[in-house]
């Protein structure tokens, strides 16, 4: 991935943001465990990383889509104001499975309605993130909103650099705090974990003439009759390709 992080050979429990990233991107989209996982995921960006004020998690659905976790409700708030109007940043991070940066709102004349909600709440910046389980597909976005559009436009660079491959392996900022390189260590694994569990999909497309769906379930029930994770069970089936 395009950003290094030194902490990353930390113990678990000294990174759970990270580990929760991580532990998503490794676990099957239909587990019972995802929506709580989501939960958390929210609620340690918020307290973990300085230059987000608040968080919160969209997803879609039936009906449209729906803030599952916030860290306040002026979150909640700012969210609904671009589900009314139908348009905003978290709408275009989720159908597009990329991150939407807005590094000063009082530009972003796109998205009116979320304009008008964020700037009378006081924000300055957002970053919509797309967040995904193991079958890789986009599954839900973190909504990153804050006051500083400094610190904010720092913490914007150094996780769209995650995205960008062409970027290579470039330092993170020192004006990165801790938790803003816990965020991007857990986005970088978890893109790693996808690269391989995908890669492991291809493989059963082309050995056993199915569907990209059909390869993924065949690797979840693989992973399940063996009681090991989807990387473990990708990682296994490509070393035997090897």
């Amino acid at each position: 991935m395009a950003m290094q992080w030194s902490g990353a050979t930390e113990p678990r429990e000294s990174r759970p943001l990270a580990r929760c990233l991580i532990d998503l991107a490794d676990t099957p989209d239909d587990a019972a465990g995802v929506q709580a996982q989501l939960v958390t995921v929210a609620l340690l960006v918020a307290d973990r990383v300085e230059a987000t004020d608040y968080a919160s998690i969209t997803t879609p659905g039936v009906g449209g889509y729906t803030t599952v976790a916030a860290s306040s409700e002026l979150a909640r708030t700012v969210d609904e104001a671009q589900y009314d109007s139908d348009a905003g940043p978290c709408l275009d991070s989720v159908d597009t499975g990329t991150p939407v940066a807005v590094p000063d709102i009082r530009t972003a004349m796109r998205w009116p309605g979320f304009r008008e909600q964020a700037l009378a709440m006081g924000l300055r910046a957002s970053l919509s993130i797309p967040l995904f389980a193991g079958s890789g597909t986009t599954l839900a976005a973190l909504n990153l909103y804050g006051r500083d559009h400094t610190s904010m436009g720092v913490l914007i660079d150094a996780v769209l650099s995650v995205f960008d491959d062409r970027n290579g392996d470039e330092p993170l900022p020192p004006a990165l705090d801790d938790g803003g390189r816990e965020l991007v260590a857990g986005l970088v694994e978890a893109h790693a974990i996808r690269a391989t569990i995908q890669r492991a999909i291809g493989v059963t497309m082309g050995r056993e003439n199915c569907t990209a769906e059909q390869a993924y379930r065949r690797l979840r029930a693989s992973a399940a009759a063996a009681g090991a994770t989807l990387r473990e069970t990708a990682t296994g089936l490509l070393a035997e390709r090897r």
